[in-house]
C-alpha cells in the first residue's frame, strides 16, 4: 500500500507496477480488508498494490500553495518517471500548473488511486515480525504486507508556542494559509521564520503592508548559485547520514542556506530585508522584543516550515528516543514492512522519484514478487 499520491506515492505506484505487483481491486468492506502491495500466498504470485490519497484531486500539497507562488520562482521539479513535463509558462501559478502535470501523470499510467482517502492509523496485525499490517482509513480497514508512506509534510505545520501567544488580538497563520500579499495592506506584519517561504512571502508582503522580519538565528545567504552536482551530493549525504543514525532532520535551509534569489534580491534592494532578533513574548496588539521594546503588529506570520505528516504511524512506535527514525534507504531499520519516501534526504522532487524506485524494488524483493517477463 501507498499512503500518499503527490511526487514521491506517484513514483513509488509507478514503480510497484513496473515490478509486478498488480493494482487491487475491492475495498476493504468485510472486515479483514483486502491484500495490498503483498502477496494473496507465500510465493509472491498475486502481489498487489493501491495508493490512498487524502487530497480530492491530482497534485498533493501543491494544490495548496498560494497562488502567486510562479512555477519562476519554485526550486524545480524533476520530472515524473519516464514522463517529461511538458513547456510550462514561467509566470504560470504553481498551485495550478504542478497538479494539472501529476493528473497528465495519472491518467497515462492509470494507477489504481483511490480519493478522497485519509489514512488515520496503521499498525501490527500480531506479533508475527512478517505478518500483515492493519491500516484504518476513512473507507474502511485494510490488510497490507507492508506500506510506502508519501504523506510528505503539509499536513503537519510548524507552530512554536510563545508565552502570550492565546492573549493577541491580531491575526495569526501558517504559511500553509497564507493566499495573497494584497489582503495584509496597510497593516504590520511580524514574519516568523528564516526559510525560503519567509523571504518569498516578505518580499510580497513587503509592497502592500509594514513587514518585521524575525528568526532565532542570524541567516546565511551563500554567494552565488547552488547548482553543483558536488554541493548536492554533499548535502544528500549530510541528511543520509542523519536519518541512519537515527537523529531528527532539520530544515532544506539548515544544510544550503540561503541563496540570492530574485525575490531575496528585490527584497534588499528595496531596503526590507532587516533581520530582527526573535522576539520573546506575544502581547495583545503586538510583540516584546529581547531588549524589552514593545512593536505594534495587526498580524504574525508563521512562516517556520513544517515537519513529516506520520502522526498515523505512531502505533508502530517508529521514533526513538530523540524524535527521529533510523532508515536503511528508505526502509526503517526496526520495521521493514515501513518505508518513508519524501522523507529526509528524499524530500526533493529527484530524491523522491528515486526513492519510490528504490522502496518498490526493495518490497518486490523482501515479498518474493516475480520480475515480469
Amino acid at each position: 500500500m501507498v499512503v500518499g499520491a503527490g511526487q514521491a506515492g506517484l513514483s513509488a505506484g509507478y514503480h510497484l507496477g513496473r515490478r509486478g505487483f498488480a493494482p487491487a481491486t475491492g475495498a476493504p468492506d468485510d472486515g479483514s480488508g483486502v491484500p495490498v502491495a503483498g502477496a494473496t500466498d507465500g510465493s509472491g504470485d498475486g502481489a498487489t498494490f493501491v495508493v490512498l490519497d487524502a487530497e480530492d484531486g491530482p497534485g498533493g500539497a501543491w494544490r495548496h500553495r498560494w497562488a502567486s507562488l510562479r512555477m519562476d520562482t519554485i526550486n524545480g521539479i524533476f520530472d515524473l518517471p519516464r514522463f517529461p513535463k511538458p513547456p510550462i509558462d514561467p509566470a504560470a501559478s504553481s498551485r495550478d500548473a504542478v497538479p494539472a502535470y501529476f493528473a497528465d501523470f495519472e491518467r497515462t499510467t492509470d494507477l489504481p488511486i483511490l480519493r478522497p482517502v485519509t489514512v488515520t492509523s496503521v499498525w501490527r496485525a500480531d506479533d508475527d515480525p512478517d505478518g500483515d499490517l492493519l491500516v484504518e482509513s476513512t473507507v474502511g480497514r485494510w490488510r497490507t504486507r507492508a506500506v510506502i508512506n508519501a504523506t510528505g509534510t503539509w499536513g503537519n505545520p510548524v507552530l512554536p508556542a510563545y508565552p502570550g501567544g492565546d492573549t493577541f488580538r491580531g491575526r495569526q497563520l501558517h504559511t500553509r494559509d497564507y493566499v495573497d500579499a494584497e489582503a495584509f495592506a496597510g497593516l504590520r506584519v511580524a514574519i516568523v521564520g528564516g526559510g525560503i517561504s519567509a523571504l518569498q512571502q516578505l518580499e510580497e508582503i513587503s509592497r502592500h503592508a509594514t513587514v518585521l522580519w524575525y528568526t532565532r538565528r542570524e541567516p546565511v545567504f551563500r554567494e552565488g548559485e547552488f547548482r553543483s552536482e558536488v554541493e548536492g551530493r554533499m548535502v544528500i549525504e549530510r541528511v543520509t547520514a542523519a536519518v541512519e543514525a537515527g537523529e531528527p532532520t532539520g530544515s532544506v535551509v539548515s544544510y544550503t542556506d540561503l541563496g540570492w534569489a530574485p525575490y531575496a534580491v528585490a527584497a534588499r534592494e528595496r531596503g526590507v530585508l532587516v533581520r530582527r532578533p526573535m522576539f520573546v513574548a506575544i502581547e495583545p496588539d503586538g510583540v516584546r522584543e529581547a531588549d524589552g521594546a514593545h512593536v505594534p503588529v495587526d498580524v504574525i506570520l508563521w512562516a517556520t516550515g513544517f515537519k513529516p505528516a506520520i502522526a498515523h504511524l505512531d502505533p508502530l512506535a517508529l521514533r526513538n528516543d530523540r524524535g527521529g527514525i533510523a532508515l536503511r534507504g528508505t526502509r526503517v531499520a526496526d520495521e521493514p514492512r515501513v518505508h518513508l519516501i519524501g522523507f529526509g534526504p528524499s524530500q526533493s522532487t529527484v530524491g523522491a522519484n528515486r526513492a519510490g524506485r528504490v522502496a518498490a524494488w526493495d518490497l518486490a524483493e523482501r515479498l518474493g514478487v516475480p520480475r515480469p517477463r
